[in-house]
């Protein structure tokens, strides 16, 4: 699956994941390392300078790293305190502290602000606990020891080794719900039924009948934000299951859900980064919205064998909820 530019949050996987040409196809990742309790302060420490909302300019000390994991805020923003389980957005500058590699910055041509859920597991310590009982508006120094960020594994598409401590300035930009609100339109009887209020995977059950030929894209829920254009990075939700395996049935065998991953599924949309089915599906709908999409074969995967939950020449049923989008 595609992920936007910068770094990756999970705990397995690399930039653009490889930048498979699915809209789906992720594996729940693998558990974070277990990281050590947080301090706000270790010897020796970085030195962060700019303005919030900004690119960050960090520079790293002389000496070796204390192994300790610091999250010290560097300013107090104004906005709610991030509790457990909020879906932050947040920017990031950063580094390894060994060679002062770059690691990148969301405020970089081509980045894009990351979606953390705060206290997940299935993220990086380094950053779902660094955004725990901070404010919207914070910035905040994070010193990650490799127990913090990406264990012994370390992430070899980013150049991280298992040894490498890792630097970030975090800036909190917003808290945003984590699932589309309202109440959902009916569905005809021809199409899938869809159930989605919690916070987990969508049950879609399939109708005993052909699918439509062509797309379909059917707003369940009206959002109320902006129109989301060609280009822009949108943040998603998503369930996914093939309609013949699962017609008939009364709750859908799914091949793919965002909500296995710890965190939304991410990427620019109508510009070829997804199958043709989204990008053509999802331009012109709104942050909030939650959308089915019917999705035939020649817009998807068209004669490619994704395994037994995803044959070739299939049909898809997707659930979207579009979170937000920059």
């Amino acid at each position: 699956m595609f992920i936007v530019p910068a770094l990756l949050l999970t705990a397995c996987g690399g930039e653009e994941a490889e930048k498979k040409d699915d809209a789906a196809a992720s594996e729940k990742p693998a558990e974070a390392p277990k990281a050590p309790k947080p301090v706000e302060s270790a010897d020796p420490m970085p030195e962060v300078s700019g303005e919030p909302g900004k690119k960050a300019t960090i520079k790293l000390p002389k000496g070796d790293p204390s192994d300790k994991f610091v999250v010290h805020p560097l300013s107090t923003g104004d906005g709610p305190e991030v509790k457990k389980d909020d879906l932050v957005m947040a920017n990031f500058t950063g580094k390894v502290w060994k060679g002062g590699k770059d690691l990148g910055s969301s405020y970089d041509k081509g980045g894009a602000p990351q979606m953390i859920t705060a206290g997940a597991e299935t993220i990086i310590p380094a950053f779902s606990q660094s955004v725990l009982g901070q404010k919207v508006g914070s910035r905040v120094l994070v010193v990650a020891p490799p127990a913090a960020a990406f264990g012994e594994a370390g992430q070899e598409q980013l150049g991280v080794t298992g040894k490498d401590t890792l630097v970030f300035a975090l800036d909190i930009k917003d808290v945003v719900p984590n699932m589309a609100e309202g109440e959902q339109a009916e569905i005809p009887s021809d199409l899938p039924q869809v159930k989605a209020d919690k916070p987990e995977p969508a049950t879609i059950s399939v109708p005993k009948n052909a699918p439509p030929k062509k797309l379909t894209s059917k707003t369940l829920i009206k959002g109320d934000g902006q129109e989301i254009k060609k280009g822009q990075t949108v943040y998603m939700q998503y369930s996914g299951a093939a309609w013949k395996p699962n017609e008939g049935k009364e709750k859908a065998k799914l091949f793919d859900s965002s909500w296995n991953t710890g965190s939304p599924f991410a990427t620019q949309i109508g510009v070829g980064q997804v199958v043709e089915g989204w990008d053509k599906g999802l331009v012109g709908t709104h942050v909030g919205d939650r959308v089915m999409l019917v999705i035939p074969p020649e817009q998807g995967y068209k004669d490619q064998d994704k395994g037994e939950d995803l044959p070739a020449n299939s049909t898809m049923v997707f659930v979207v909820d579009v979170l937000a989008a920059m």
